[in-house]
């Protein structure tokens, strides 16, 4: 069955004209007729249902995000922005700063405002998403898995844990800890048991979890945790961190103390934001934030045109730029 995305792409139009068109909403002569042209020779049948939601639903979706001074989060919510103009569509940003209050508070708004969607990267697995899904409004989640029966755009985490620790051991180190986000967070449970698995089977510690450290995914978490790790007798020789901003806090201290890369081995999944650091020093696991916002996006529109299909989960791939300088 033709979707309201290709009627719109064959009428020359946005998404949101052709909702415009069956829900009654005044477009001109012109463009209505290019929809209905369109819808006719694709054999489109809108949904009763998803008319009836779109009659009562604005043009706005909300983007509800734990961090919005992360650079990885702001990359996210530029791919999401790009697809919700180009079909017609506002977003709001809405920063929850890791905190379930706020982020409940935001969903409430998004569903006493009538808004047409939410795309969330959730505080915990288990947010409090009801008031949108009970209005029968489309839920995605992105960067971190849910409890819900929602759409969902994630990356390979824990594949990304697992090359960052074989890079730093294919550099020649034989102490790899790890930094990792909230134990309550899907992302960094998963990206910690890569680096876990891959520490285990090459026998570097009697228990890895001794060099593993939860913190905030922040640059203070980076830099209390890698001090913590310093610490231990014997102390590491590289550390994995699981985000980009903890990896940030834990270069700032390495340098402070005289062990600057290659001297420490360092891989961080995500994309160093700032450091004065040659990259070549460095393993980066770049993760396409950009990437899961569209896809995000693209979902939320297709729920918001009619789509009933199952819940679909997207997992996205990582790259790989490994230090080119090693402390051999």
């Amino acid at each position: 069955m033709a979707t309201i995305f290709e009627v719109a792409a064959r009428a020359g139009v946005s998404p949101a004209t052709v909702s415009r068109v069956y829900n009654g909403t005044p477009v001109s002569e012109e463009k209505a007729r290019l929809v209905r042209q369109a819808a006719e020779e694709l054999n489109f049948v809108p949904n009763r249902t998803a008319r009836a939601l779109r009659r009562q639903a604005s043009e706005v979706i909300a983007l509800i995000i734990p961090d919005i001074e992360n650079p990885y989060f702001t990359s996210l919510a530029r791919g999401v922005e790009d697809v919700a103009q180009a079909a017609g569509y506002s977003v709001v940003l809405c920063n929850s700063d890791d905190d379930p209050a706020k982020e409940a508070t935001y969903v409430d708004i998004a569903a006493l405002e009538n808004m047409a969607g939410v795309i969330i990267a959730a505080v915990s697995e288990q947010p409090r998403i009801e008031r949108m899904t009970g209005r029968g409004r489309p839920v995605v989640a992105v960067d971190r898995p849910i409890n819900y029966d929602v759409d969902a755009v994630v990356m390979a985490n824990r594949d990304s844990g697992e090359v960052a620790a074989r890079s730093l051991i294919e550099a020649g180190y034989t102490r790899i800890a790890c930094i990792t986000g909230p134990e309550d967070v899907g992302t960094a449970r998963e990206r910690a048991a890569g680096w876990a698995a891959v520490v285990t089977e090459q026998g570097q510690f009697d228990d890895p979890l001794d060099y593993l450290r939860h913190a905030n995914f922040r640059v203070e978490g980076g830099r209390d945790t890698i001090a913590e790790l310093l610490a231990l007798d014997p102390p590491p020789d590289a550390v994995v961190a699981a985000n980009n901003l903890m990896g940030v806090g834990a270069l700032q201290v390495l340098s402070e103390r005289g062990l600057t890369p290659p001297k420490f081995g360092v891989a961080v999944i995500g994309d160093l934001p700032f450091t004065t650091l040659t990259p070549s020093a460095i393993t980066l696991v770049r993760l396409p934030a950009r990437e899961m916002g569209v896809r995000a996006a693209k979902l939320l529109l297709e729920r918001i045109g009619g789509d009933a299909e199952p819940a679909r989960e997207v997992v996205l791939s990582h790259s790989v730029e490994p230090a080119t300088i090693s402390h051999r």
